[in-house]
């Protein structure tokens, strides 16, 4: 099992940048591919970056390509998700997750956080 515990969350202006923390305890954090999924107020759950057991690949939605990056360090169980040049519609609560494979889609993540929320003021 894997317990996983956001932070970083917060009040940012557009334009602006948030560091989002992921820490997670368990015996299979190291074996696990990790998510970083959000939702925004009113709507449905949505991807936004993932990241393999090794860190050695990663994937983004293309909402957030070149401005988001995730990373993660074994040796601490953390991954982390840096924020640039957020944007308004950024504004969600994110979470992280921890599942068997490195996927776009939240069902292929059997562990979740509480989630942090995140908004961007224009």
């Amino acid at each position: 099992q894997v317990q996983l515990v956001e932070s970083g969350g917060g009040l940012v202006q557009a334009g602006g940048s948030l560091r989002l923390s992921c820490a997670a305890s368990g015996r299979t954090f190291r074996s696990s591919a990790m998510g970083w999924f959000r939702q925004p107020p009113g709507k449905e759950r949505e991807f936004v970056a993932a990241i393999s057991w090794s860190g050695g690949s990663t994937v983004y939605a293309d909402s957030v390509k070149g401005r988001f990056t995730i990373s993660r360090d074994n040796a601490k169980n953390t991954v982390d998700l840096q924020m640039n040049s957020l944007k308004p519609e950024d504004t969600a609560v994110y979470y992280c997750a921890a599942g068997a494979l490195t996927s776009m889609v939240d069902h292929r993540y059997a562990y979740w956080g509480q989630g942090t929320q995140v908004t961007v003021s224009s």
